[in-house]
């Protein structure tokens, strides 16, 4: 007996959709960001060694007697160490570039991250002055600055991502976590100025920087006058 085919339609369309291409980040990815903080914050060491230094050779007193005033030292001094901040920063990035880290975002925002690393820059500066106004000798400056390296190292580089939530409560009372946090933004999430995380790293890291500049040359002139 034959039987009629019917054909029911439903309002429903089962089909398989194409895969999303998602990214999935690597180790290495997650650390880069991080890097630029690490390598900045041992600007601490260098400029705490240099300043003890300088004392010990008797130079800042001989600058007494030159055209140069104590403010233009500070400044050159300054300037002199964010160039060198800015070069690191440039060295590592093309380096983790050609290992294959691929930032996920604008020409601009790369601008705009190594300005964050020279901003940061400014306050490993002044815990290199605080270090070296306590410190007797250049080794010892070496030694004292450690009590500024290690808890950035610790808190606020790619090290802190690993701690428990408590630790990482207290790596907010360190500019270096503002900074990985604002790279880690920039760099892997793709995010613009405007975005508020952004915005609030930046103010937490240009405030920070700008204060401990302040008091680092506050305690270093007294050498600078005597």
């Amino acid at each position: 007996m034959d039987q009629s085919k019917q054909t029911v339609s439903i309002p429903v369309n089962f089909q398989v959709d194409s895969l999303m291409d998602v990214k999935q980040l690597t180790a290495f990815e997650y650390m880069a960001p991080g890097m630029f903080t690490f390598a900045s914050i041992f600007i601490i060491m260098i400029a705490a060694q240099s300043f003890t230094q300088d004392r010990e050779n008797s130079m800042l007193k001989r600058l007494r007697i030159t055209p140069i005033t104590p403010t233009e030292f500070m400044i050159s001094q300054i300037l002199s160490y964010t160039l060198i901040a800015l070069i690191q920063a440039i060295l590592i990035f093309l380096i983790m570039y050609l290992m294959g880290f691929k930032p996920n975002t604008m020409f601009p925002m790369y601008i705009f991250a190594f300005l964050l690393v020279l901003i940061f820059s400014l306050s490993n500066i002044g815990f290199g002055l605080i270090t070296a106004s306590v410190a007797k000798t250049a080794n010892a400056a070496t030694g004292l600055a450690f009590i500024f390296v290690m808890p950035q190292l610790f808190l606020g580089t790619f090290v802190g991502s690993s701690l428990s939530s408590n630790i990482q409560l207290i790596a907010k009372l360190v500019p270096s976590y503002y900074v990985t946090d604002a790279l880690t933004s920039i760099f892997l999430r793709g995010a613009n100025i405007d975005s508020p995380t952004i915005l609030l790293d930046f103010t937490a890291v240009a405030m920070s920087s700008i204060a401990v500049l302040v008091i680092g040359v506050i305690l270093f002139k007294k050498y600078l006058r005597t």
